[in-house]
């Protein structure tokens, strides 16, 4: 990096101006909300105990037909174009849907998506190396586009689009952000990394895999160069949110935002277990002392140390994490995640109070992210142990959000009641119906689908053992079990992935809300009083929609922020403007269409519907494409 060949005092001056302006920056962009914040005074909360928090008997899903998308209130005619059931129409849904998201949406010459924030950028680049490693995989199929150099072309296009926002990538200012900001770095590096080695294996051998320098391999794919780039950066925001992992309070788990007072959430630690166990499967090591040195007294330098590929610190860490959070009580009834734990008296230990030092202050607000980051760790956990334990976990946590969107009373007069995480089969954000999304309620379900096709990818047949690193791999009948259990997935995929398809405008765009009454706009909306619309249950605190509140619940108590009603919500501010010129210009449209109503439609919109699209196409028996 340029920074590290600046003279010592420059590099200084240089970094402390950096540190200043990230630190002011964090107020504004560690939270993209865009209204005011849900204050909810400490006895309000749901206390609960783990013993509280049973699993539901395992729900069976229906073997029945998928349901006709004209169920609603109104007429819902798909638009023109809707994915039959032929591969190849789903491919194209897919190739169109990273289109759309990367010509509307990315500059290239900025390396960026510039309407996303900083962590959203990194789930969009996550997605599009997910899609790039379908492309890849659809190579020889009878698909669109048809010859090879059509083919390469497309992928390289894309590819070069990652690299140019490895450079566009806000990386100092995530580096003083949240934890799991971090992760989603790690997470996204890391899928670009899965994606050269898989592009490389199966278009571009031979070329050795063990070279140190990839660049110097002249048989390699090209993209391999970038390899050490994508690595280094994966390596080292893990080890910056590693120091998240607190055992002072509850037992262990990771605390999400070391600028608030301690919150042990859902996402961050299932966010560690995958990332974790990433970085043990494929993290390929790291030679780079980058980004800074330190001098001792004695004027030597001291650099960034080598890490190693493979490390069983690794593992160790997904293992301990998946246990913490498994015991942790924080699933409901339903057998969703709950959003997280405060702990009961906190008040800024250890000179001032530790409270209880337990997590027993639940907050029952439900993402649909929380049901799904968790289910790559589980596959992941998997492999490297060979626990099938750990797939049995993920099947059934997929099984209960499946119900917890009202799968088993779609088409009926219930269709419109909330069930928990959507209704009529179709999954929804608390705040897709309201239309009052921030960016982070618009990426999430993308996240969630995005991590379950991770989880239903073919179990591999052959084990991997390279000195004390060894994978396991399936016998015929996990297999043959595992695939099974996926393609029982599959129409409800199709039925989400259909809700999310007709909410796209003229331009291809998708909406947030798939699962609209009356499907195409509101003529008839809302459902009539006898089939019982619902709004979601106003449970739990909605601050990644809301905003952190303003108490002592969720503040430092030397922050007091709290204390003033009147100063500004943790939300980043480009946020809002782009928000309020949304809601202008759509402020007629927002009558006949729900989606564009709040921030309209966004890449994080987008981004969903290239999930699911691409999560439906990898459900699909390759065998059966024509």
């Amino acid at each position: 990096m340029m920074l590290a060949r600046l003279p010592y005092i420059t590099w200084l001056l240089a970094g402390t101006f950096v540190f200043l302006s990230t630190s002011i920056y964090l107020v504004h962009r560690s939270v993209g909300s865009l209204s005011s914040p849900t204050i909810l005074p400490e006895a309000e909360l749901v206390l609960t105990s783990p013993q509280h928090s049973q699993i539901p008997p395992q729900s069976v899903l229906e073997n029945a037909p998928l349901p006709d998308p004209s169920h609603g209130t109104g007429s819902c005619t798909p638009r023109a174009g809707f994915p039959s059931s032929k591969p190849s129409d789903i491919f194209a849904a897919l190739l169109e849907a990273l289109d759309v998201m990367q010509s509307h949406f990315y500059v290239i010459w900025q390396g960026q998506w510039p309407t996303a924030i900083d962590w959203t950028a990194a789930v969009l680049g996550t997605h599009v190396s997910a899609a790039l490693a379908a492309m890849s995989e659809a190579w020889e199929l009878p698909l669109q586009p048809t010859s090879y150099q059509e083919h390469e072309n497309l992928i390289n296009r894309y590819f070069t689009q990652i690299t140019s926002f490895y450079f566009g990538e806000n990386a100092f200012s995530l580096r003083t952000q949240a934890y799991d900001d971090m992760l989603w770095v790690v997470l996204g590096w890391l899928e670009s990394v899965k994606f050269v080695n898989l592009h490389s294996a199966l278009h571009h051998p031979p070329y050795d895999t063990t070279a140190r320098d990839p660049a110097r391999n002249s048989s390699a794919w090209y993209a391999r160069q970038f390899i050490p780039q994508f690595a280094h950066r994966a390596r080292l925001f893990y080890d910056l949110a590693s120091k998240g992992w607190d055992t002072s309070l509850c037992g262990g788990g990771m605390v999400w935002n070391p600028y608030l007072a301690p919150y042990k959430n859902a996402i961050t630690n299932q966010l560690f277990i995958s990332a974790s166990i990433s970085m043990y499967l494929y993290f390929p090591g790291d030679h780079n002392s980058s980004p800074f040195s330190v001098r001792n007294p004695v004027r030597q330098s001291t650099n960034v140390p080598p890490a190693r590929a493979h490390d069983p610190i690794y593992l160790e860490n997904a293992v301990e994490a998946y246990q913490w959070l498994k015991t942790s009580g924080m699933m409901n009834w339903r057998g969703l995640y709950v959003d997280g734990f405060h702990i009961k008296g906190w008040r800024g230990g250890p000179n001032g109070s530790m409270g209880t030092g337990k997590c027993d202050l639940r907050d029952e607000k439900v993402y649909t992210y929380n049901q799904g980051v968790v289910l790559s760790g589980l596959r992941g956990l998997w492999e490297a142990t060979g626990s099938v334990a750990y797939l049995d976990d993920g099947h059934q946590l997929i099984r209960n959000v499946i119900t917890a969107t009202g799968w088993n009373t779609r088409g009926t007069r219930r269709r419109w009641q909330w069930s928990g995480l959507g209704r009529n089969g179709v999954m929804e954000e608390a705040c897709d119906s309201t239309g009052t999304c921030s960016q982070n309620g618009h990426t999430f379900k993308g996240i969630f689908f995005h991590h379950l096709t991770l989880f239903c990818h073919p179990l591999p047949r052959t084990a991997l053992s390279e000195g004390s690193f060894r994978t396991f791999s399936a016998s015929g009948d996990l297999f043959k079990w595992h695939q099974s259990e996926c393609k029982e997935y599959g129409p409800w995929l199709r039925n989400n992935a259909q809700a999310a398809y007709v909410t796209r405008n003229d331009e291809g765009e998708f909406g947030t809300w798939w699962g609209v009454p009356g499907c195409d706009g509101l003529p008839n909306f809302p459902a009539t009083p006898d089939e019982g619309f619902e709004l979601p249950p106003d449970e739990g605190t909605d601050y990644r929609n809301d905003g952190v509140p303003k108490n002592m619940i969720w503040r430092l108590p030397g922050d007091q922020i709290w204390q003033r009603q009147d100063a500004p919500n943790d939300e980043d501010l480009t946020s809002q403007t782009e928000n309020e010129k949304t809601k202008q210009d759509h402020s007629e449209a927002s009558t006949w269409d729900p989606n564009n109503r709040g921030r309209g439609r966004t890449v994080e919109t987008q981004s969903g519907g290239l999930a699911i699209i691409r999560a439906l196409w990898k459900t699909i028996d390759v065998d059966d494409c024509s």
